[in-house]
This record gives C-alpha cells, sequence and structure tokens, in this order.
C-alpha cells in the first residue's frame, strides 16, 4: 500500500530541490523531517510540507500507521520555466529562465521482517 503527495510548478529550480530531496530518499518519517529541519535550503520547507502532506494521507486515506511509513519513492520532474529578458549594453537584452519543479513524494510501509 502506497499513499503519495505531489506539489506542482514550485518555484525553485529541479537542480536545487534534487539537492534536498536526495538526503531523505529510504528515510522514516520522523527521521527525514528531522533532516528537513536542520538543513539550510529554500527547498526543504516545501519538501517537508509535502512530506507531511504524504503522511497524512497515508494515515486517513489508507489508514496506515505513521510510525511504520517509510519514503520508498521521492523524485523531482521539470515544470514550466518563466522567461524573462534583462537588459544589457549597447541595446541588448538577455534570456534568463526562472525554472519551476514538480516534487512526487510516495510513502509506504515498512516491511516488517
Amino acid at each position: 500500500m502506497q499513499a503519495k503527495a505531489v506539489a506542482r510548478t514550485v518555484r525553485i529550480a529541479p537542480r536545487k530541490v534534487r539537492l534536498v530531496v536526495d538526503l531523505i530518499r529510504g528515510k522514516q518519517i520522523g527521521e527525514a523531517v528531522a533532516i528537513l529541519n536542520h538543513t539550510p535550503k529554500a527547498a526543504s520547507i516545501v519538501v517537508e510540507k509535502l512530506l507531511k502532506s504524504a503522511a497524512a494521507n497515508a494515515e486517513h486515506n489508507y489508514e496506515m500507521n505513521i510510525e511504520n511509513l517509510v519514503i520508498s519513492e521521492v523524485f523531482v520532474d521539470e515544470g514550466p520555466t518563466l522567461k524573462r529578458f534583462r537588459p544589457r549594453a549597447m541595446g541588448r537584452a538577455s534570456a534568463i529562465n526562472k525554472r519551476t519543479s514538480h516534487i512526487t513524494l510516495v510513502v509506504s510501509e515498512k516491511k516488517e521482517g
């Protein structure tokens, strides 16, 4: 049994979110929350909120025990890119890509034994 939560179009570049997500992959819920609380990255706040949402989904929708939950899957995909332009010298302009992320987090109950 699995429960998941998805955060779409998060305004943080996928490359930066993957750094945070790699820290918690395969961990238990309590341990993952502790790691995220002590990680000084902007993405850790978003990922922690998503983790709590997935845990709540597991508890309320599938009646799983929160103490036995493990992060079985977590991945970050690229969302739509906001394209902006910055004026440069001699009438030119350079492009600035503001990247977004789709974060998916799946929790499942730990196998006993």
